[in-house]
């Protein structure tokens, strides 16, 4: 049949993860960092996922497609129940909040090394910059992760964000800093959620468009606070 339906424009997405957090009948999923529209039948044809794309990646278009199947978009709700951030998860996913790695009664000592570390507000240039391990994590991690001062923060430069409340694209200024700087390694750091391969992505694309050669890795934090990788 004929019908309205959504168009996802791949050389635009930046694979923020916002529409399929927003596209309540499951229709879009994040597949190697870009949004997709993986089943057409869960489609409503309605657009709550427009508006929340931050790049104007999502628009309307007629085409033949198959009917919206509401049966089918109720029987998968009923297999996956929302974690409290909204974000995608199965009902049987318990968040851990009883493991951490550091002993009970020992005080916990900050290994922050600068301010600010927002992305939005760190300067470009800035002394500490110079021949720094640079962390760019999402800024849910710290609070997943029990021991993320010390395994991630402790002699790093770090820069945080949430691709997912921020408006605007992170590579620019990633790519600026590194290019103004003499940086040794990038370590990025994200939640399992889709949603985090936007800064993932920006982080990426940063050290391509900067020209240079720099160690990096992407560690990623389940939502139960383990390392997944």
């Amino acid at each position: 049949m004929i019908r309205k339906i959504i168009k996802i424009d791949k050389e635009k997405c930046n694979g923020c993860g916002a529409c399929a957090s927003a596209c309540h009948e499951g229709a879009i999923e994040m597949i190697n960092g870009k949004a997709v529209l993986t089943r057409e039948d869960y489609c409503d044809g309605l657009g709550d996922c427009l508006p929340s794309c931050p790049v104007n990646a999502i628009a309307f278009e007629e085409r033949e497609a198959p009917a919206y199947n509401e049966k089918a978009v109720q029987a998968s709700k009923q297999k996956k129940a929302p974690l409290p951030c909204g974000c995608p998860g199965t009902a049987s996913k318990a968040i851990n909040r009883e493991k951490s790695d550091i002993p009970a009664g020992m005080p916990v000592t900050s290994k922050l090394s600068q301010w600010p570390v927002q992305i939005k507000l760190v300067p470009v240039n800035a002394p500490y910059f110079d021949n720094a391990n640079l962390l760019i994590a999402a800024d849910c991690t710290a609070y997943a992760y029990g021991n993320f001062h010390n395994e991630f923060i402790r002699n790093h430069i770090t820069l945080i964000g949430c691709p997912k409340l921020d408006e605007g694209d992170y590579s620019k200024k990633l790519t600026a800093i590194i290019k103004s700087n003499n940086i040794k390694s990038v370590t990025i750091v994200r939640m399992e959620v889709p949603c985090c391969g936007g800064i993932e992505n920006a982080a990426k694309r940063a050290l391509q468009e900067s020209g240079k050669f720099i160690p990096w890795r992407v560690v990623t934090i389940s939502t139960d606070g383990r390392i997944l990788d």
